[in-house]
């Protein structure tokens, strides 16, 4: 029996047929997956029309909102988390209600459109990112005289004013946007970074415009109305029983008097109970792990050995003392996790760089980047037609460079009038090198999710302040040049964030850019002012236990004081410990990454370890608390928890957040709460102790 012409050359109709079956199938399937078809017949608006008036006055409220909350996050823990989802739907929530109500009375000229909440979502994240940048919890706040007066050093400080932090804010915080623009194309379309924070908040506000997204955003919208309102009258509530000192439900010793005396109880905080919902369960825990490791048992060692360590008679917060050993033992775990996570972003930048200049071939990807990704496997339809308008609105180089350059010699010229420690020539170095930074923190982001904005601001710290020396002001220069190095690198990774959000959503990096601009702008106005209602309002700021203890603005104070000192002053045993804690922070990062995702998820992370060294464990109980009612909603209903989580804690978060400022402004009237609270006697507590084994 004979063949045909297309058997003999290995062609067999059949199975062609099949193929093509098979490809018919997948390429429905695809279609299905396709975002982009979803909106292909909504037109785009140009650049200018993405930037409404109305979505810069809802960012506008927002972002005091915002910096209400991050600036309570600076005060307390340090611990901010990711706020960019949050902003996402609180302005689709409040575009969406303005135009519908426009809608109804027939005034709607213009539709809201997802582009729009981009612009919305980038301004704010924008201008409340400087609350974080700004320095208020750590390098700013660590120059004045409360932080010194806690250090062994009151000479080199600076007298807090609201006209130079503005100035100063403006000075700096505008070099990053210009250092990374030119970057974009090759972070996003050529290198394929991920940007998780921002590819998250992309498929939120696209969700938001499809009919079964429309449903979901209205379920989330009324969780999040409904905790805001509980968050709010909670605050409210427990204001009014903290009359006095240790009283109200924030010091309800609920697992004995013993082990309040060690920090360990529930205080009853909604924030963090909603931060311990967003945050991974492994930070929490970390957390946790290291409140029991401090407090549990170092201190209590250490405090044993007081009178051959350290004096017996020196007060408690002496750093020749236990303090020392809290403080500078935190700062080496936080050295050691941010060296190592430095040089670890450092080297994947060097890999993923020399392999595209190897191969010369943007569409391969990196091989350190998530190629499981939902973006690295979208629709070719997708990638085209996100690439073709995200290259459409050019932002020319020469304008980048140009305004780099102009920013640059402004600051220079202005820097040296606020601090006089800072030379010209400092600034002049710091922006020399600042672009390859900027590009760094950029690139790391977009793998990792990880800012290292602070880790940077550090290593600024030491060389700086060592360069200026200890009789010229070295503490203040150091500090000053975190400050500028921190809210460069800082907000050329918050951009690359952005840009890929306008990315996936067609949003032009145009409208992104000048969002950024003016978000960027608000910030540099809101956040020295919501500080300073907060400095104002409460005397204690930036005492250890007080409401806001800032635990951070000691610590770097500590790191410029051993950037132009040395260790001399370092209580007994205290360095050999330091060097212990950061070996120890090295080599549990290295066995984080050894032993693969399956089991890191199990290993503690040391930057979140260090942090209740300093401060305690009440935060990271009420963290643990919102990491189990997450846990437990999703094994009672996964995707209801999934779909609704983000929204229930952003309730939490917000309401409490926007307590704070009624709270602010009742303190700076002296409107005092009528109640103190004690909810258990010295002999009750006695009693719960030894009923608990204590």
């Amino acid at each position: 029996m004979g063949k045909n012409e297309g058997e003999e050359n290995g062609f067999d109709p059949e199975n062609h047929n099949q193929e093509e079956e098979e490809d018919k199938k997948k390429h429905l399937k695809e279609e299905e997956l396709s975002v982009e078809r979803i909106f292909e017949n909504q037109e785009v608006p140009s650049w200018r029309k993405q930037l409404t008036v109305r979505a810069f006055v809802v960012s506008f409220v927002l972002s005091i909102l915002f910096s209400f909350i991050v600036m309570k996050f600076n005060l307390t823990t340090g611990i901010i988390p990711s706020l960019n989802v949050s902003a996402g739907l609180l302005g689709f929530f409040f575009v969406n209600t303005w135009t519908k109500l426009l809608q109804k009375s027939g005034l709607l000229r213009q539709p809201f459109t997802r582009q729009e909440n981009t612009v919305i979502q980038t301004c704010v994240v924008a201008s409340s990112g400087i609350s974080f940048s700004g320095g208020y919890g750590n390098y700013l706040f660590a120059m004045s005289e409360r932080i010194a007066k806690q250090s062994t050093d009151t000479l080199d400080i600076k007298k807090l004013s609201l006209g130079w932090m503005i100035g100063f804010l403006f000075a700096v915080s505008f070099l990053g946007l210009f250092s990374v623009v030119p970057l974009r194309k090759i972070m996003i379309i050529d290198f394929k970074l991920t940007y998780p924070s921002g590819t998250a908040t992309a498929h939120l506000i696209n969700s938001f415009q499809t009919p079964q997204g429309a449903k979901l955003a209205k379920k989330q919208v009324r969780e999040l109305g409904k905790f805001f309102t509980i968050s709010f009258l909670w605050g409210f509530f427990q204001w009014f029983y903290t009359a006095g000192e240790n009283c109200g439900f924030a010091n309800f010793p609920s697992l004995g008097l013993k082990a309040y005396d060690s920090k360990f109880y529930f205080d009853f905080s909604t924030t963090y109970v909603g931060v311990g919902m967003i945050c991974p369960h492994i930070i929490n825990i970390s957390l946790l792990v290291g409140g029991i490791l401090s407090w549990g048992l170092m201190w209590p060692l250490i405090g044993d050995r007081k009178g051959d360590w350290y004096p017996a008679d020196l007060s408690s917060d002496s750093f020749s003392g236990l303090q020392g050993y809290k403080v500078f033992i935190a700062i080496a775990l936080i050295l050691g996790d941010g060296l190592y996570n430095f040089l670890k972003v450092l080297s994947q930048t060097i890999v993923g760089l020399s392999h595209q200049l190897r191969y010369k071939d943007a569409s391969s990807g990196l091989p350190v980047a998530d190629h499981s990704s939902l973006v690295s496997s979208r629709l070719s339809y997708d990638d085209k037609r996100r690439t073709q308008l995200f290259l459409k609105d050019q932002i020319p180089t020469l304008f980048a460079v140009g305004g780099y350059v102009a920013i640059a010699a402004i600051a220079m010229a202005i820097l040296p009038h606020i601090f006089h420690q800072l030379k010209w020539y400092h600034i002049l170095v710091i922006y020399i090198f600042a672009p390859t930074l900027a590009f760094c923190n950029a690139y790391g982001c977009g793998l990792t999710d990880w800012s290292l904005g602070s880790t940077y601001g550090k290593l600024s710290i030491f060389i700086i302040g060592a360069w200026a020396g200890a009789s010229h002001g070295g503490v203040l220069a150091g500090l000053a040049a975190c400050g500028v190095m921190m809210n460069i690198v800082s907000t050329a990774s918050d951009l690359m964030q952005d840009f890929k959000t306008g990315y996936l959503t067609l949003a032009s990096p145009r409208s992104m850019f000048v969002s950024q601009i003016i978000g960027t702008a608000m910030g540099c106005v809101i956040s020295p002012c919501v500080f300073w209602l907060f400095y104002k309002a409460f005397d204690d700021l930036g005492q250890p236990g007080s409401q806001y203890p800032t635990p951070y603005a000691v610590v770097y104070r500590n790191m410029a004081l051993l950037g132009v000192k040395g260790f001399s002053s370092l209580p007994k045993n205290c360095l050999l410990l330091c060097y212990v804690f950061f070996g120890g922070a090295i080599m549990i990062n290295l066995i984080r990454d050894l032993v693969g995702k399956k089991w890191a998820r199990f290993i503690p992370v040391p930057m979140a370890m260090a942090i209740p060294f300093y401060l305690g464990s009440y935060f990271a109980i009420d963290m643990c608390v919102g990491s189990l009612i997450l846990f437990v909603w999703g094994k009672i209903n996964k995707a209801k928890a999934d779909a609704l989580a983000p929204a229930v804690a952003s309730g939490l978060i917000c309401g409490d957040g926007i307590w704070t400022l009624p709270a602010s402004i009742f303190a700076l009237a002296g409107v005092k709460p009528p109640i103190c609270m004690k909810f258990l006697s010295r002999g009750n507590n006695a009693k719960v102790d030894k009923f608990l084994g204590s």
